[in-house]
This record gives structure tokens, C-alpha cells and sequence, in this order.
């Protein structure tokens, strides 16, 4: 019987993790993980990437619901002002483009990593994560904004009505322990 696995193909355990094939012989797959480990599984254990995507599409479809609901986007615990929230937000765009995408993309990101679900993340689009961002309530998103930068939100707020240069500060000492991370993220594909 010939086996669904050919060399140089990926391969996906059960836990999400991906392999490139090397050989297959006698019902077992040789792989190689990305760090270059050698192991070997039982060909019934392994998915195609197809089957894989199929598997994940299923979980996939509400993904974005199930982020809307998440605790994360509730209203948040302290009180801010709306019209400040707003004025941040729009600032904060316009300072360092991207930054919003970045904040939705990691939230949404952190969401699955604490429901168990960070086999998902591979396959998050950022215009949908930025859309269930912005479907949020200005404060909610000045919260997880104020949460990504290492500030705390009502001081966030307050910088944004001071001025630019003390809001660019923020940014930068926020984003400086995520450097690489956010590197990463503007490398990204938009999709």
C-alpha cells in the first residue's frame, strides 16, 4: 500500500507540532523537527498537511466569535474616559502605524495560548484579529493596548492628552522587551 507521506513533505503530530519527512519504511515515518531533531512516528499517528488544515478549519470557523467573547475584550476594570480612549487610540495609530495590529494580534494570541488552543495562532489573520480589536469597546482596547506597553491604561490615557513625545516614550519602553516579537509580527504576511 502506498504510503500518504513522500520525502520533503510536512507532516503534523496530533499536538499541532510539524515535521519535514525524510523517509518512510514499513508503516513508519522518519522525520526531521524544525531544530533539526531526528524521530520517527507510526504513519497512522501523523496528518498531511491537508488533513491538518482540514482538522483545524473545523476549530477555526468560531475562532473569531470565541475572541470577541474572550475575557480579555470585556469591559475593563478600571474606569477610563471614552473621548480619552478614543484620542489614544488615534494618536497611537498615527505615531508607530501598526502598533493596534500588533496589540489585536498578540491578544488574540495570548487568548489561545490560555485556552489550550496555540496549535491555532500559525493560522490567525490579522485583518480578522485588528476586526474583532476594533469591535471592542475604546476602553477595552485602550486596556489591552495599556497592557501591552507595560503602562498602566489611566496613565496611557493621560499621555495622550499631554502630548506626543511623552506617548512615543511609552511606546518605545513598552516595546523594547518585545523587540523581537514585534519584529516578527511586521515580517508577517497580512492575510
Amino acid at each position: 500500500m502506498a504510503s500518504r507521506f513522500r520525502r520533503g513533505m510536512r507532516a503534523y503530530a496530533k499536538d499541532g507540532r510539524s515535521y519535514t519527512v525524510e523517509t518512510v519504511e514499513d508503516g513508519m515515518v522518519y522525520c526531521a523537527a524544525p531544530g533539526g531533531a531526528e524521530t520517527e512516528f507510526p504513519e497512522a499517528s501523523l496528518m498531511t498537511e491537508a488533513e491538518w488544515a482540514a482538522r483545524a478549519d473545523g476549530r477555526r470557523d468560531g475562532l473569531y466569535g470565541r475572541l470577541k467573547q474572550a475575557r480579555a475584550y470585556a469591559a475593563p476594570a478600571a474606569r477610563l474616559d471614552r473621548a480619552g480612549c478614543e484620542q489614544l487610540l488615534a494618536r497611537i495609530e498615527r505615531l508607530s502605524p501598526g502598533i493596534l495590529d500588533f496589540a489585536a494580534f498578540t491578544t488574540a494570541t495570548r487568548i489561545l495560548e490560555d485556552t489550550g488552543e496555540h496549535d491555532l495562532v500559525a493560522g490567525l489573520s490579522i485583518p480578522k484579529c485588528r476586526d474583532v480589536f476594533d469591535a471592542a469597546s475604546p476602553e477595552a482596547r485602550a486596556t489591552l493596548l495599556a497592557g501591552l506597553l507595560g503602562a498602566q491604561p489611566d496613565a496611557l490615557v493621560d499621555a495622550a492628552r499631554l502630548g506626543e513625545n511623552l506617548l512615543r516614550a511609552f511606546l518605545d519602553k513598552g516595546l523594547a522587551s518585545q523587540a523581537e516579537e514585534y519584529e516578527n509580527f511586521c515580517d508577517r504576511p497580512r492575510r
